[in-house]
């Protein structure tokens, strides 16, 4: 049987935001890895299931203000970092991170965009992000721009030996 794991974002208020469960592939130097083949489903809150048409591994580093989605081909959007809290292990099966709204990413043409900021700074106000939580996820942002389009580790080909032990497998 699998080793399953919750991954559950939130926003700042606490309310569920993207949900799913995912297999858990390994761990490196870059942090635990956890993916799932094309055909299986994601959840926003409680709505509906929505199906992911091509396998995709997540990323969660050791206390970095960011999580990467990496998707196989033919997804036009290669790679998806969405900005957050350090990811916080509840338990050996059950991760959770706040989503603070901004998210780099690559499409697999190369080109690569920050985006979200209008409602990163709509969220400051609704939510009251603190000083530190807002310094934290600008200076993530900046990073991962330069990291991810220059293709620095792990956004290089790091993930290709964890997308290949989920790519081609049906739940």
């Amino acid at each position: 049987m699998a080793d399953l794991v919750s991954v559950n974002y939130t926003k700042y208020d606490g309310t569920l935001h993207w949900n799913l469960r995912m297999r858990r592939l390994g761990e490196d130097d870059h942090g635990i890895w956890l993916g799932l083949p094309g055909g299986t489903v994601t959840r926003k809150g409680y709505g509906p299931m929505v199906p992911l048409e091509c396998a995709h591994v997540i990323l969660l580093p050791r206390e970095a203000w960011w999580t990467a989605i990496f998707n196989a081909p033919p997804r036009d959007t290669e790679i998806y970092c969405d900005i957050a809290t350090p990811p916080r292990w509840v338990s050996s099966h059950e991760v959770t991170m706040v989503d603070l709204d901004l998210d780099v990413i690559r499409k697999r043409d190369g080109r690569t965009l920050l985006d979200d900021e209008d409602e990163f700074a709509e969220h400051q106000v609704r939510y009251g992000y603190p000083a530190d939580v807002i310094a934290e996820a600008e200076a993530a942002s900046r990073w991962l721009m330069d990291a991810v389009g220059g293709r620095a580790e792990p956004f290089g080909d790091a993930c290709e030996r964890w997308l290949g032990m989920v790519d081609g497998e049906r739940p």
